[in-house]
Formats: C-alpha cells, sequence, structure tokens
C-alpha cells in the first residue's frame, strides 16, 4: 500500500506525463484535422466562471510572472473559500500554515520560519500585531482579498522582499471591471465540540462588496465590508516541560534516570472572537497619462477567553507535601514514565481568562504617470497595528483546609493522557479562592505598537534591443515597534479565603476526555474584581527586558533592466538589475542594575548601528515550444532579524569576586540574515487551463541569528554607573573589567539549506475526455533539507541540549485539491500535510519557545450550487463548507514523541451559507 506522501506524488508525476502526452496528440490531431482546430480555438473564448475561473487566473498570473511565483485568486469578488487568507495562502506549493487556536495563523515559505518572508498589501510592506514581522494572517478576511501572489525569486523592483520570499495580498481595482458589480453572503457557524460554560457552539460571518464606475469610466470606487462571530472553543491536556531525567532516591516508585514530567493539566477553553474588517479603494483615471489609487484597509478583532483547568503538579514542588510518591509505576523501553498513581498531591482549579484586541489599520496612495514613453509613479503608505491585552488567572482548591488527593495519570501519545482525581471537584462550594501554596492569582497587560511609514519614487524609461526598458527608483521607510507588558500577581482582598458567588458562576464544564470530570467556571474578572486586588508594573527586574522599542530607518535604491527579446528561437523575458539598501536601526530599553540604590536600578540604555547590504538578482524565462518555460534566478538576498531579538533591554549584573560584568537581553547590533540563492523552474502549460512544474532552490545562508553566550563583550556603560554606585563599597585593589559575558542574539555560521518543488493543476477532461468534464486536481510536493544547526537558548529545554534543525523546517509539505464544478454545483476537498518541525510558540510570559511539533493533516470541503441566469434566484449560491473534517488535533513533544508537552483539540466547523451577486 502506497505512504500518503507517495501517493500525492504519484498523481503529480503521472499528470505531467497524461499532460504531455494529451498536448502531444492534440498537435497531432490539429495538424491533421483544421476544422477540430477551429472548434478547439473556439472553445478557448468560453466564459469561464466558478472555481475554474480562479484557478486559470492564477495560473495565467504564474505563466506571465518575470519571477517565479505562485498565485490565488478569487473565482468572484468576495469568494475566496476560507475563513481568513492564511488558510488559502498555505495551499500553495512550497507553503506551509503553523495553527493557533486552530486557524491558520503564520506561514513558512520554503520551509523557513515566517521571520524570513515579508508580506504586502497591494505592493506594500505591512506591521504586524505578533510580537515581530510576521504577520497574523487570520487578521485578514479572506473575502476582502482578491488574490495573492508570493514571489519566490526576487527582483531588484520588489521593495520590502524577503529571504524565504515575499507575500503580496491585493485588493480589487474597481476599473478593471467594466460594470457594477454588489455581491453579498452569510454564513451560519457551528463547532463540533458543542457548548460550554457560557459560551455556545454557533456563530456567523456576512460581508458585503460593491465596485461601480462612474463620470464616463473616470472614477473607480470598490468598498468591502466583512463580519464575522466565531466561537472559540477547545480541550487540552498539557504536560509540563522539561521532561528531564530525575535522580536517585528522587520519590519513591521513580529510579534514576527515568524521564519525568513536573504536573499536567487538562482544561477547557470557551469564548469568542469577533472581527471586523473594511477595505475601500478609489480610482481616478482622467486619461491613459495618469492613474490615482488610494488604498485604505481596516481590521478590528475582539478575542474573549476563559480557561477553566485542573492541574497537578507531580514534581518537585508539591505546594510543601513532601510525601508524595508514585505507586504502581509505568515506564516505557525508552525509560520515560507513562502512568501510576501519585499520592498526597494538592491540585489546583484555575481560571484564566485572555482578552485581546487587534486593530490594523493601512493607508496608501499611488500616482502612476505616463510622460511621453516614461513611466513615473510615486506612492505613498502607511500601516499602524496594535495590540491590547488583558490576562488574568485564579487559583482555587479545596478547603477550608489542604485536602490531598491520589491522581491516576496515563500518559499517552496517541491520544489525550488521562488524570483522574480520587476526589469530587465539581462543586463550587468547596472551592477557594485562595493564596495558600500556589498563590492566589496572576495577572498582565502587554501591549504592542507597530507603525510604518513609506514612500517610493520610481520611473520607467523604454529602451530598444534586448533591454525593453529600464525601471530607476528610490524608497524610503521608516518603522517604529515598541512593546510594554506589566505584571503582578493578583492578590486576595481583606476578606481572605473565599469561595466565588453563585452570581458569578457559569456552571460546569467537562473535562471528561482527559478523565477529569466536571470542574466549575465562572467570571474571572468579576472575581478579581470582588475579591482580589490587581496592579500591574513594569519595573521589577524580571519585567525590564520586556519592554522596549525598536526603530528602523531603511533606504532602497534600485536599477532594474527588463528582458523581452529572442535568442535564436527561444523567446527570452525577465530581468537583471541591483538593489541597494541601507538600514539605520536602533533600540531604546531599559536594564536592570540591582546593584544600585532603590529608585535608581532602571538605567535606561541606547543602541543601535547602520549597514548597507548590496543586494544583485537575474531572472530569465526561456520560452520554448509547446508552451514549455524553463526559469533561471540567482539573487542575493537578506531578511531583517526580528524585533525581539534587537531590542537593547538587559539584565545586568557584576561579580565582585572576579570583577566580571555579565548580563543577558537583546541585541540592537544585529546584522540580517543573508543568503545567496539559486533556483530553476521548469513549467509546462496548456493556455491558461492547465499546468505541470518542477522547481529546484538552493539557498547559501551566509549567517543565522542565534542566542549565544559570548565573552569579551564591552559594558563599559554599565560598568561605569554600577561603579559611580558601588566603587566605594569593593575592597582596595579590586579590579572591574569593562568587557564580560553576554547571553544575546548574535550573528553565527550559516549553512544550506535546499528543496524540490513538484506542482500540478489538471482538468481531468484533457485527460480522459468529456466523461470526466468537470472534474480536476490540484496538486503539490515540497521536499526541503538544510545542514544548518543551531544550539536552543539555554531556557529552551524542551528542545533538549543538543543542536536542532532551523525552527519552521518540515522536510515534507503536501497540498492536494480535489475538485467537481458542472452546471452550477461545485464539490472541492483539499488537505494539506507537513511533517514534524520545531515550532516556536508564544508561553505564559509572552517570550518564544521552541517546541517539536507533530506534523498534521489538515481536510476542508465545500460543496455549492449556483443558479443560472434563467432561473428567478441568479446570482445566488448555496453553499457547506467544512473544516477539518478528521479532527485533526494539534500535538508537540519534548524530544522524543513518547515525552508529549500539549494536545490541543479544537474540532470541527461547519459552515452553511449563502452568497448573492448582482
Amino acid at each position: 500500500m502506497l505512504k500518503p506522501e507517495r501517493t500525492l506524488l504519484s498523481v503529480a508525476l503521472a499528470a505531467a506525463i497524461a499532460l504531455t502526452a494529451t498536448h502531444a496528440h492534440a498537435q497531432t490531431a490539429a495538424t491533421q484535422d483544421p476544422q477540430e482546430a477551429n472548434e478547439m480555438m473556439e472553445l478557448d473564448t468560453v466564459v469561464v466562471t466558478g472555481i475554474r475561473r480562479g484557478i486559470e487566473d492564477a495560473i495565467s498570473t504564474k505563466r506571465e510572472a518575470t519571477s517565479i511565483v505562485e498565485a490565488i485568486s478569487a473565482e468572484d469578488i468576495g469568494k475566496l473559500p476560507d475563513v481568513s487568507i492564511g488558510e488559502s495562502i498555505s495551499r500553495l506549493p512550497g507553503v506551509s500554515a503553523q495553527r493557533v487556536a486552530g486557524r491558520a495563523q503564520v506561514i513558512s515559505v520554503r520551509g523557513l520560519s515566517p521571520d524570513f518572508s515579508t508580506t504586502l498589501l497591494n505592493g506594500r510592506e505591512m506591521v504586524s500585531t505578533g510580537d515581530n514581522r510576521s504577520v497574523e494572517f487570520d487578521q485578514y478576511p479572506s473575502e476582502l482579498v482578491s488574490g495573492v501572489t508570493i514571489y519566490k525569486t526576487p527582483d531588484a523592483g520588489l521593495i520590502g522582499q524577503g529571504l524565504s520570499g515575499t507575500l503580496d495580498m491585493q485588493t480589487a481595482r474597481p476599473l478593471n471591471f467594466s460594470d457594477t458589480v454588489v455581491a453579498v453572503s452569510g454564513r451560519y457557524q457551528e463547532s463540533s465540540l458543542g457548548s460550554a460554560a457560557n459560551i455556545g457552539d454557533d456563530g456567523g460571518r456576512f460581508n458585503a462588496s460593491y465596485i461601480d464606475q462612474f463620470a464616463d469610466g473616470t472614477i473607480g470606487l470598490s468598498i468591502g465590508w466583512s463580519h464575522s462571530n466565531t466561537p472559540i472553543h477547545e480541550n487540552q491536556v498539557g504536560l509540563y516541560e522539561p521532561w528531564q531525567a530525575v535522580g536517585d532516591n528522587w520519590r519513591p516508585g521513580i529510579p534514576a534516570g527515568t524521564y519525568y514530567s513536573d504536573g499536567i493539566k487538562a482544561l477547557r477553553r470557551t469564548g469568542e472572537l469577533e472581527r471586523d474588517g473594511v477595505m475601500a479603494t478609489l480610482q481616478y483615471r482622467p486619461s491613459n497619462a495618469w492613474t490615482s489609487t488610494l488604498d485604505l484597509f481596516y481590521s478590528k478583532a475582539e478575542q474573549v477567553d476563559t480557561a477553566n483547568q485542573f492541574e497537578v503538579h507531580i514534581g518537585d514542588f508539591n505546594g510543601g507535601f513532601d510525601r508524595l510518591d508514585v505507586t504502581d509505576p509505568r515506564f516505557n523501553d525508552n525509560g520515560t514514565f507513562t502512568g501510576g498513581t501519585a499520592n498526597n498531591v494538592y491540585p489546583l482549579v484555575r481560571g484564566m481568562y485572555n482578552s485581546r484586541e487587534d486593530k490594523i489599520e493601512a493607508a496608501g496612495w499611488n500616482n502612476d504617470f505616463s510622460v511621453g514613453s516614461a513611466r513615473i509613479v510615486a506612492d505613498v503608505s502607511w500601516s499602524r497595528t496594535t495590540r491590547d491585552e488583558l490576562s488574568l488567572e485564579n487559583n482555587l482548591q479545596l478547603m477550608p483546609q489542604p485536602q490531598l488527593d491520589s491522581v491516576e495519570l496515563d500518559l499517552r501519545n496517541d491520544g489525550f493522557s488521562q488524570l483522574t482525581p480520587g476526589r469530587d471537584y465539581s462543586n463550587p462550594d468547596t472551592l477557594f479562592l485562595t493564596g495558600t501554596i500556589y498563590g492566589s492569582g496572576y495577572g498582565k497587560t502587554p501591549r504592542v505598537e507597530d507603525e510604518l511609514t513609506a514612500f517610493k519614487l520610481a520611473a520607467s524609461l523604454p529602451f530598444d534591443g534586448f533591454i525593453s526598458d529600464l525601471d530607476l527608483g528610490l524608497n524610503y521607510a521608516d518603522r517604529s515597534k515598541s512593546k510594554r507588558q506589566p505584571e503582578g500577581n493578583i492578590n486576595l482582598g481583606a476578606q481572605g479565603d473565599t469561595t466565588i458567588a453563585g452570581d458569578l458562576q457559569y456552571g460546569l464544564v467537562d473535562l471528561g476526555f482527559a478523565g477529569v470530570g466536571y470542574i466549575p467556571s465562572w467570571n474571572v474578572p468579576g472575581a478579581v474584581a470582588r475579591y482580589m486586588t490587581f496592579n500591574p508594573v513594569e519595573d521589577l527586574d524580571y519585567l525590564i527586558p520586556k519592554a522596549w522599542t525598536v526603530d528602523e530607518q531603511i533606504s532602497t535604491a534600485f536599477a532594474k533592466a527588463n528582458l523581452d527579446t529572442t535568442w535564436g528561437s527561444v523567446g527570452v523575458r525577465g530581468n537583471f538589475g541591483v538593489q541597494i539598501q541601507h538600514a539605520d536601526q536602533s533600540s531604546s530599553a531599559n536594564y536592570w542594575d540591582g546593584s544600585q540604590p532603590v529608585g535608581s536600578q532602571v538605567i535606561p540604555i541606547t543602541k543601535g548601528k547602520t549597514y548597507t547590504d548590496i543586494l544583485p538578482s537575474l531572472n530569465l524565462a526561456f520560452l520554448f515550444e509547446n508552451e514549455s518555460t524553463l526559469r533561471v534566478a540567482l539573487a542575493r538576498q537578506v531578511a531583517r532579524p526580528r524585533v525581539d531579538q534587537m531590542r537593547a533591554s538587559m539584565e545586568f549584573g557584576v561579580d565582585t569576586a572576579t570583577g566580571i560584568p555579565g548580563a543577558g537581553g537583546g541585541n540592537p547590533e544585529l546584522d540580517p540574515w543573508r543568503a545567496n540563492a539559486f533556483d530553476i523552474s521548469y513549467e509546462k502549460y496548456f493556455g491558461n487551463r492547465a499546468y505541470v512544474a518542477a522547481a529546484y532552490f538552493y539557498k547559501d545562508l551566509r549567517s543565522y541569528i542565534y542566542t549565544q553566550t559570548r565573552d569579551g563583550y564591552d559594558f563599559t556603560d554599565q560598568v561605569a554607573s554600577w561603579l559611580e554606585a558601588n566603587g566605594d563599597t569593593l575592597p582596595p585593589g579590586t579590579v572591574i573589567q569593562n568587557t564580560g559575558r553576554y547571553s544575546a542574539p548574535f550573528n553565527g555560521s550559516g549553512g544550506k539549506l535546499q528543496g524540490l518543488e513538484l506542482s500540478a493543476s489538471l482538468p481531468l477532461d484533457l485527460v480522459f475526455g468529456d466523461a470526466m468534464r468537470g472534474f480536476g486536481v490540484i496538486a503539490s510536493a515540497s521536499f526541503n533539507d538544510s545542514d544548518i544547526t543551531i544550539l536552543a537558548p539555554e531556557n529552551q529545554s524542551s528542545v533538549g541540549s543538543d543542536p536542532i534543525t532551523l525552527p519552521g523546517l518540515s522536510d515534507r509539505v503536501y497540498n492536494l485539491t480535489a475538485y467537481f464544478e458542472r452546471n452550477g454545483f461545485e464539490a472541492r476537498v483539499s488537505q494539506r500535510r507537513r511533517s514534524d518541525f520545531i515550532g516556536e510558540i508564544g508561553n505564559f510570559s509572552g517570550e518564544r519557545t521552541l517546541r517539536y511539533v507533530v506534523g498534521e493533516s489538515i481536510t476542508d470541503a465545500q460543496v455549492s450550487y449556483s443558479f443560472g441566469t434563467e432561473s428567478a434566484l441568479a446570482g445566488m449560491t448555496l453553499l457547506l463548507q467544512a473544516s477539518n473534517l478528521t479532527d485533526e488535533s494539534y500535538r508537540t513533544y519534548s524530544g522524543t514523541e513518547d515525552r508529549p508537552l500539549e494536545r490541543i483539540e479544537w474540532g470541527r466547523t461547519y459552515l452553511l451559507g449563502v452568497n448573492y451577486r448582482f
């Protein structure tokens, strides 16, 4: 029996063979029968609608590009079939997504983490609601995006280019339409996990789009609005990290050397995500010599959720109860603890509340002039994002005195681990808010702001000869990103230990999937307001590194020569040129010096650097007979460092015994990632109906950024401040050095990254004749390999101390879509698969942590029917969608799969809806 990946690869290869044979047969037939050839030419003029229209538009974009690109195109205005644009992008060859809260949120291109790619909106770089540069794509409603192009190879005129790829989202251009378009749609949504606590299992999506032209077609207007209200339901079981080998006499029943976790938790998360998005484009074209385009985009997402959790500490920390022991322990052949009964533990019932509001605002104004035979483009743009969060937690325990318990553990990697308590935790009258042992609660209020202003001026000058025209231009971008994260304990009020009143109770939630049974759920912020005090601060030693501001000014000059000629009988298109980037980066933050007098321990610090990169590039497309294209590309590429790595904040101290200073934090003096890249791609087209392609890429990363501990770091400024406060207290003869050890991100050696990408888009009637009319497949398989290994930071113990592969790199990525379309009826099934990879996950501290993520297979489906023009319901489409049909869970592990960390289930999502266009 073939493995799934081999099956998919076989489909792609069979498609290539079949298409080639079909095309050869068509050529012969056309030669022998002119009438049949004329009939085939007439077929080419048939108006294509539905899913085929979107596929053929995307094929046309790929075919006509001078770079190696992938594309998606909406089959109709407002009709990309996914909840967010991230879901649609993740189906493209060489692209994979990482799910967050069940949604395809961050995108990896060619096996590199999202930090290596850049996202544009209508050709303009976008800022991010996350802590770094990578855009969170679930903020972009698919209904407002008409298409996406991923540039896998750059050209000199592509501003904001990434190292792994550049993702350009496009909205509709109203003057590209000849008629008025009004489209509305609505969808009812339901989660398979069902209702829980005070949250139902249903939601809805609504959108409306309007496109029109005025003043004899000289003014065009497009407006789109999208609203979604999505229920959040999640089941999760997680083990504490790290799994680590325990020593002798650690706990009765646990032999030395056994891999053992410190605790386990099970939770049910419920909530709602409400998102509104608006886009508008106004175009003015009084003549062919001037087009002015104003683009506006706005998105606001508000997510509120509560996690109700049952938690057991089974490691060194057991609330001061040293009698913990494990009876009837079980172990596997790998020396990993897999179950037993943990006795004398004191479980915790925890309520965790999170409120997050994200806003994206963007505006761009483009003016395109024709001056004689030259073309001049002036573009000014601005984008800003803000993210505000409130995270609160309450801790409840059985009282009025601590009541120890025995919990049966069954740790699984093929399902939800089980933790079955011996006591009943479902009665809210026996659970008390208390500061005993674990503390009563903790909270934080992060805020992120990111703002970018850019200006571009470019000219295109015509040439005679093998160079068709020359593009020259300048671009200036000014970006500032800041983060603040006040935190603090949530303390009990004057009333002391207390239960939570009934008017704040939501009811019971079922943790039966983890063996726990029922636990209460309650209004966490209400409990904080009534029974507790919360005063978050950011001027404590462990909080100082979490606040920072990073500024960048990137000046870019470029020159690009475009080619459109022939070499012998071979057509040649493409470009060559150079881009010069000058970066001026700096960061302002604080560092903590505990040796300073109280009130003077927070010390400001500002650092930065400038650098210049020269980035040549070459793209050639050789156009052979039989609609075959061979593409070759060479480029020097860069990706700017992660923003959080560039923070200036640090924790500083001096070892008075040795006189050596030391610190840990960020590094504003980082150089970017740099790489030399080679790409080659063979593409066989059959008009715009089908194609088959094979591409190979090779990247020589000249540097990589990872956390290192280095000696000889210059702490002159910090030491001077320290000596001013402490010099009088030092013993005579003590010498404090100006250089010491610094643990921070640094530029290190790079390595090789290469990959093979196979893809095909095939309507099956091309191979099997009219009997298969309407059926088709789109398939791709990507294989990535790298010799780059990095050492994880010391606090990333879940991936161990040995060198690891690049975060985000999956060795294998597959995508398959099968579809049918005929007489208004459409059906499609899509599956995306990726192998295991190391993911970067946000932890409770708001920092990135590395974890092994189990590869997953996500299957979505859609069926619809569109009424024909002769029907009284012309313009209406009824549809049914289902996402994550196989209920694939998200899983992470520590080192080996038999040491699980998280298993999260988001369930299936069903949508029933109607679209109407008139």
